[in-house]
Parts: C-alpha cells; sequence; structure tokens
C-alpha cells in the first residue's frame, strides 16, 4: 500500500484542525456542482442533490429515483425547511400500474401524424394493459420488444380541476414524448427514469376538459429494456408539511465532506455531509455509514430556542416503493437506531443498471440522550408534532408499509435548547447493513468491514460514534492535502473538479474478500449496462486509486486473473466484466474486447509496479500476463474490426489509439520483466515496442495529425493511450507524435471540450483529461480544463456528472455516477510520479 500524498504534512494539519473549523469549509469552492454528493458508501447507499438548493427539491438516488433525506430547523416555534421537500400528497385521477393496471390503445407501427389529437381514429390500434414494455421490467401488462410504441390513453372527467394542483407523473424507457390532449408536456433524451413527475402548467391545465381526454405517449427504444407507464394526480393540500424554506448562503463539495450553510430567521444553520472515504484505510472506506452534522448559531446576540428535525423513509432500502417494508427502533448499548428493509429479503438476487437495493437494512443511528428522539410514524402527523412542539410522535413500532402511500417518516430530533453566537453542534448517523453484498463465483460473499460476519453493523456504528471527533479532523486535513496537491499539479479549476469526483468514483465500488481473503474492489458499471468489475472502467479510473492505494487498485484486477487462471475463462486475453451487478459469476457482456481489455490489464499492472517500486505483483501472474503481451505483439499493432472501450461509438477496424494501447502494453510487460530481472525478455518487448511504435507512426500519419484509422485519411482522434509513455518515461513514441497531436487538438474543441474524434461532436471528459497530461506546459494543459470545468459547471444535466458529454450543448449524451471520473487525477498521478522520482 503506498502512503498518501505529503503524509507528514497531513498528520501535522490533522493536528491543528480546531473544533470550531469543522463547520465552515476549508476553502470557498466556485464550482457549481451538476449534482451535489450527499451520502455516499456505495453503488446502492448514494443520495445526491441535483438542485443549486438543498432545498429545492427532494434528494435523489444516482438512478433519479427519490431517495429522500429532509430537515428542518424549528427556530422559537417557526419551522424553516433546510433539506428536501415533503412528499407530495396525491391523489389518484388517472392510476399507475402500482395501483392499478390500466388499460390503453397502442400500436407499434408508424401512426399518422395527427395521433396525438383526441378527434385521432384509433379504433384500429390493439387494447392493451399497462405497462407496456419487455418482459423483464416491473409490472408488465403488455410486452413490447419493438423499437417504438404509440399509446393513446382515454379518460373521462366530470369536474373543473381549474383550481386544483394537477401532477404528471411517468416512467419510461427510453426516448419518450407525451401529449395532453394534443399539448407536448413530455419530451426525453436518451434516458429512462422512474416516477418522474411534474406539475402541469396553466396553459396544459386548460387543456383538460370536461368529458373525453386523451394523453398520447411515444416511446423509443434504443436498446437494451423498454417501458411505459404514467398516470394524472392531484395534490390534497390539507396535510402538513414544512412549508417555509431556509435561505441557503453557500455550497462547497470537497473531496470527502460537503458544507452547506442556511439563514433560518434570526440563526445561522452549518451543515456537513461526511464521508470518511479515506483510502488508506480500508475497514473505513467499506463501512457504510455516513454523518450529517449540524451547528447552530444566533445572528443577533440573542438567545433563540432550536430544533433540529431530520427524516428518511424506508425508501432507501427498496427497489420499487411500491415494495413492503417493515421498519423498528432498536436500542442498544448507549445507541438509538431507526431500521427499515423489505419483507421478502430476497438477498444478492436483483441484478441490473437502473436499480436499487432491496435487502439489508437501512438505519439512522445516534447516541442515546434526553435531548434527543428517534422514532417511526406517519410521514404527515410526525411533522405536524414537529410543528406544533418541537417533538417527534412516539415511536411506532414494526411499522409495516405495503405501498408507497403507506411509508412513514423515520426521524431524528435533537432539542439544543437555548443557542447563543457561540452556538451548539451535534450530528447523526445514516448506515446501511446489506447483510451479503456480491455473489462471487456463486458463493454469496460479505462486505469487507464485516470480516465475514465477525463484525456487526451495531459494532459497526459505535465505533462510528466513538470515531467522531478524530475523523472530522483527519477528513477536513485529507481534504485539505488533496486541495493543495491537486492545485499544485494542476491549477485551482483542476482542484475544483478533483474534489467533484473523489466520493464519486469510489462510491461506485464494493469492497470485499474472495473465500481465500484476496482484496475484491468490485465496480459498478452504472447507467451504461450495470455490468460488474468492466476492465475498461477500471483502466480510466485508475488514476486515483495508484495515487491513493494500490491494493484497491489490485483488488479491481484480482478477479479478472482469477476467471482467466481458474479455466473458466479460455481465450488469451481478459474477460470484459464478471457478470451484472451484484452477480459475478462471469462475463454476460455480448462482444469481447481482446486488445483493449488485454492492453487494460497490463498497463494498470505496469502502473502497480512503478508506484510500488518492484514488479512483485506482476509476478504472481506472469503467465498470464505473457500470454497477453503475446496476443497483442501478434494482433495489437493494425486491430481487426473490434470494439474498444469506445464500444458507443461502434466497431472499428485498423483503430490508431487502440492500436497505441497495445504498443504500450507491451512496452509495459518489458519493463515490468526487467523489474523482475528478466533482462533478455525485457529487451526484446521493450525493443519490439519501439519498432512498432515507429511503424505506427508511419502508418497514422496524416500530415498535422494521425488518424482515428489507419486506413482512413482526413480522421482524426484523441489519442490518449499515449499518456503512459509520459507516465512511465519510456519514449516509446517519438516525441514528434505529441508535438503534432496536442496543437491538432486545441483546433478541435467546442465550448464544452474538445471532441473524441471527428466521428461526432460528443466527448468523453476522462480522455480529455488523459489528452492534457500530454500538453508541452502547463497553459497548454489549461487549454483542455477550462472547457471541462465551463461543462461540470453550466450543464443542465443535472446528474452525477457525466462523463460522455455533448461539447456544443453541455448535455450529457448517457453515462453518469460511473467510477471512470477517477481519471480525471491522472495529472496528479503524473506529479506523484515525479515526486517519488
Amino acid at each position: 500500500m503506498n502512503k498518501l500524498f505529503s503524509t507528514i504534512m497531513s498528520v501535522c494539519l490533522a493536528c491543528n484542525v480546531q473544533a470550531t473549523d469543522l463547520f465552515k469549509t476549508s476553502q470557498d469552492i466556485a464550482l457549481r456542482a451538476p449534482s451535489v454528493p450527499l451520502i455516499t458508501s456505495d453503488t446502492y447507499l448514494a443520495i445526491w442533490s441535483p438542485y443549486n438548493e438543498l432545498n429545492e427539491g427532494n434528494t435523489e438516488h444516482w438512478t433519479a429515483a427519490t431517495h429522500p433525506l429532509l430537515g428542518a430547523l424549528r427556530v422559537d416555534g417557526k419551522v424553516y425547511r433546510f433539506m428536501g421537500k415533503d412528499k407530495l400528497n396525491l391523489e389518484t385521477i388517472l392510476p399507475m400500474t402500482n395501483t392499478e393496471r390500466w388499460e390503453a390503445k397502442f400500436t407499434m407501427s408508424q401512426p399518422a401524424a395527427n395521433w396525438i389529437q383526441p378527434q385521432f381514429d384509433d379504433s384500429g390500434w390493439t387494447k392493451g394493459k399497462a405497462a407496456f414494455g419487455t418482459k423483464d421490467m416491473k409490472r408488465i401488462g403488455t410486452e413490447w420488444n419493438t423499437e417504438d410504441i404509440w399509446v393513446r390513453r382515454s379518460f373521462n372527467l366530470n369536474q373543473d380541476l381549474t383550481n386544483d394542483i394537477i401532477y404528471l407523473r411517468y416512467s419510461h424507457d427510453d426516448v419518450f414524448e407525451l401529449y395532453l390532449n394534443g399539448e407536448k408536456l413530455v419530451a426525453t433524451d436518451y434516458s429512462w427514469n422512474d416516477d418522474v413527475t411534474i406539475e402541469l402548467s396553466a396553459s396544459a391545465k386548460a387543456k383538460l376538459r370536461k368529458g373525453t381526454n386523451i394523453i398520447a405517449a411515444h416511446c423509443h427504444n434504443t436498446t437494451g429494456g423498454a417501458y411505459v407507464d404514467f398516470g394524472l394526480f392531484r395534490e390534497n393540500k390539507q396535510l402538513s408539511n414544512f412549508k417555509e424554506a431556509a435561505i441557503q448562503k453557500s455550497v462547497d463539495v470537497l473531496p470527502t465532506q460537503t458544507y452547506y450553510t442556511f439563514t433560518c430567521g434570526p440563526v445561522e444553520l452549518d451543515l456537513v455531509f461526511t464521508a470518511p472515504l479515506l483510502m488508506e484505510d480500508l475497514d473505513l472506506i467499506s463501512t457504510p455509514i455516513n454523518y450529517i452534522s449540524y451547528r447552530v448559531r444566533s445572528l443577533d446576540k440573542k438567545q433563540h430556542d432550536v430544533q433540529v428535525y431530520i427524516e428518511t423513509p424506508p425508501q432507501l432500502a427498496v427497489h420499487e416503493p411500491s415494495q413492503p417494508t417493515i421498519s423498528e427502533k432498536i436500542s442498544k448499548n448507549g445507541m438509538d437506531y431507526l431500521k427499515a428493509g423489505t419483507i421478502d429479503q430476497p438477498y444478492v438476487k436483483r441484478k441490473g443498471d437502473g436499480v436499487r437495493i432491496d435487502w439489508g437494512y437501512a438505519y439512522l443511528g445516534s447516541n442515546s440522550a434526553p435531548n434527543k428522539d428517534l422514532s417511526i410514524g406517519n410521514y404527515y402527523d410526525m411533522k405536524q408534532a414537529f410543528i406544533t412542539n418541537g417533538k417527534l410522535l412516539p415511536n411506532s413500532q414494526d411499522f409495516i408499509t405495503r405501498s408507497e402511500s403507506d411509508m412513514p417518516a423515520m426521524a431524528y430530533t435533537e432539542n439544543l435548547g437555548k443557542v447563543d453566537n457561540q452556538g451548539k453542534s451535534g450530528y447523526v448517523m445514516l448506515g446501511y447493513d446489506d447483510i451479503y453484498s456480491i455473489e462471487y463465483f456463486y458463493e454469496r460473499r460479505m462486505a469487507y468491514w464485516k470480516h465475514n460476519g465477525q463484525v456487526s453493523i451495531f459494532d459497526a456504528f459505535e465505533r462510528a460514534q466513538a470515531s467522531y471527533p478524530s475523523l472530522m479532523k483527519r477528513c477536513r486535513a485529507f481534504d485539505q492535502q488533496l486541495m493543495a496537491d491537486a492545485e499544485k499539479a494542476g491549477g485551482r479549476k483542476y482542484a475544483e473538479l478533483l474534489a467533484l469526483t473523489y466520493r464519486h468514483s469510489i462510491t461506485a465500488h464494493k469492497l470485499l474478500t474472495d473465500k481465500e481473503g484476496n482484496l475484491l474492489f468490485l465496480s459498478k458499471e452504472n447507467h451504461s449496462n450495470g455490468c460488474i468489475n468492466t476492465v475498461d472502467l477500471t483502466y480510466p479510473s485508475a488514476p486515483l486509486y495508484l495515487i491513493y492505494n494500490t491494493e484497491l487498485m489490485k483488488g479491481m484486477l484480482n478477479s479478472i486473473f482469477y476467471y482467466s487462471e481458474s479455466g473458466r475463462w479460455n481465450k488469451p486475453y481478459p474477460a470484459h466484466d464478471l457478470g451484472t451487478y451484484p452477480i459475478a459469476n462471469g462475463q454476460l457482456y455480448g462482444e469481447d474486447m481482446p486488445i483493449e481489455e488485454a492492453g487494460n490489464m497490463i498497463l494498470v499492472t505496469t502502473a502497480i509496479s512503478m508506484m510500488e517500486g518492484n514488479a512483485n505483483y506482476a509476478s504472481k501472474y506472469w503467465e498470464t500476463l505473457s500470454t497477453w503481451a503475446n496476443y497483442l505483439i501478434e494482433n495489437g499493432l493494425d486491430p481487426e474490426n473490434q470494439l474498444c472501450t469506445d464500444d458507443f461509438a461502434g466497431h472499428l477496424a485498423h483503430n490508431a489509439n487502440l492500436s497505441a494501447k497495445a504498443i504500450m502494453a507491451i512496452a509495459g510487460y518489458g519493463e515490468m520483466a526487467r523489474m523482475l530481472g528478466k533482462e533478455t525478455t525485457a529487451n526484446k518487448y521493450i525493443e519490439t515496442a519501439k519498432r512498432l511504435a515507429i511503424e505506427w507512426e508511419k502508418m497514422a500519419f496524416d500530415g498535422d495529425h494521425y488518424k482515428l484509422a489507419f486506413d482512413k485519411p482526413g480522421t482524426w482522434s484523441q489519442k490518449y493511450n499515449l499518456i503512459w509513455d509520459k507516465v512511465f518515461n519510456m519514449n516509446i513514441f517519438p516525441q514528434k507524435v505529441f508535438d503534432t497531436e496536442i496543437p491538432f487538438y486545441l483546433t478541435k474543441q467546442n465550448k464544452y471540450g474538445l471532441l473524441l474524434d471527428s466521428r461526432a461532436q460528443y466527448t468523453k471528459s476522462d480522455w480529455v483529461l488523459w489528452s492534457a497530461c500530454m500538453s508541452p506546459d502547463d497553459a497548454t494543459f489549461q487549454k483542455f480544463i477550462d472547457p471541462i470545468y465551463t461543462y461540470a459547471n453550466e450543464t443542465t444535466s443535472r446528474v452525477p456528472i457525466s462523463d460522455w458529454h455533448d461539447t456544443n450543448t453541455g448535455k450529457m449524451m448517457n453515462f453518469k455516477a460511473r467510477s471512470v471520473v477517477g481519471g480525471y487525477y491522472m495529472k496528479l498521478l503524473m506529479e506523484k510520479v515525479k515526486e517519488q522520482k
């Protein structure tokens, strides 16, 4: 395990941090996060705020499903909502399939242009039950397996809804449009979402009329699953909620902590979300517990009576809100907990991409104290109790729900009493015990922190409680050091991008061991097919883990080596993946990526050897690495028609960038041989790589740049794989290549970044940052960083930053919450390598 950057400095910073500093950011962050990380532990316990202000809307899981956190401060009897929004209490006008299998007319053939109009004759269409979609989706009434479906749902109204607040709610997969009596209400891009809820505008509401109405919808399925479900609802405004919003003054996202400050009438509230993801401590980064800390101070030199309220429902423990749940309160060893989970508990059964966990239990926990309370009860009555007297309802034990409308409030409160300008503070913990995390080659495995069942979730909470003061200091010191190192390496904007992506990348993984005790750090390919431990996600994410803990990097490779050496995978190149998360029983991806994955595995293994100063890890798998290296010598210079990591762009033969990867991997293998004392082998492979690089330069050269494919003059692409020649300092490729490519790239930038290649106007931001690292100086590096920073700061795609976006519009193409943003750390990795030398 390699040490943190400037370890001695980090320790000194930790020693000097004062308690009064812990609630204010150590530095102001100018970057507006596309989505703000709040609770981040793994791909299931992942709660984000996709808004500029924390109380602007509901917090979400990265899949866009609502995972609500609600927070309020009661000051002298007046309540200010600082986090989230109250759940809408909706009365059904038109049901969705979670309550009723509604019927509609549908066709899978292109209809006439006026199909959206009420008077359209749909007598030739087929009648079917919702939901419409592929059989693997939920509550399917009519199977839909073609590219397109058109649906017309007729309904009658006998009342005037003019003075009501009306909501449309819909679920879709993929591209979806919806019309009410001919007026377009919805037009999505390529995406898939559940239970999107929008309030009808006055003009849309005016379209509703007594008698017959029509909702017409069209969905286009690009690939994979397909789905359509929608309904219409009216808000019941009679029930209690937290109407008054606190005024947000600031938000700052640092690597392990997010800081908010609010004004709540005469007091100031500081709110800090902490995910103690310090990578040198495997128990710590594996333990699924985060902190929500708060401090309240008077602004007017007077004392004020203050109570804090924080709430979440059992939704954190379900895939869909209609799943039955049970919640209870537990008191143990001086701690109080609220626990919630599904009744069925289908351990490690549900797999796929846009899914939430529905096994294990969510916990809200705090130390027992006379001025604190945790309670489960009716969602609206709980708020009324807090509004009225600053207290919670008496706890309802074994609270069972069988629908979304039954979901209770799982609430925490602390009575801070009289608060002056010195302030008072506290915190609550949110955690998740998944019992079993992963099925690894047909065996259920627990998370690392459980140590094969020896550590319970209660042990973990008690340790988190005891460690709180020291962890707050450690996290603050780490954040300060990372930001200082990043700013030194690449400037302030670069540092802010790294702060945004630190938790993002780590929490796309799960840490565990196999039955022999080998570390496994398995990624989920979020929002791009749901594969587990995809090798071409491991590769771009590598810089972050090479810097801070090479053991985690090995944890991404171990399972792929095992898969090949066990005989389960017998091809002369690595597998693409191990299955669909959380089931890791073998590759499920439809096509291999031979050169891509062989190059990836060898290059990352070489990088581990470089960071550790020895090739001991490589020696364990030398025979397998040799097979892959020889495959690349035979097939890598001029690749056949095949996929690479940029598979969204389609197949490509004679791929120059893929060829560069193969050549650098051959060189990397030679360098590892040298580290192992195999001089003859080392010389052979390094000289082979240099010879192939000379051939590559001739084949790819196209005047003022190098081609996308050897047989396609007039094309170009980012040659981001060449970065390893700079990282390893091997001089495999002529300097002419870099001197030619980088100036050319500067002519191919749009407002939001450097294009990936000549085929489209989109890019991959991780690869842009790799290409930027080949710049000859800091000024040139900044020319590539600035547009990516602008993209992050301005994109209207309010998701955990998408690594695949349109360089003209700044909108995501697809992909979000993926581990690959660890690749943003390449510049910092290069500085670390220089520091070691």
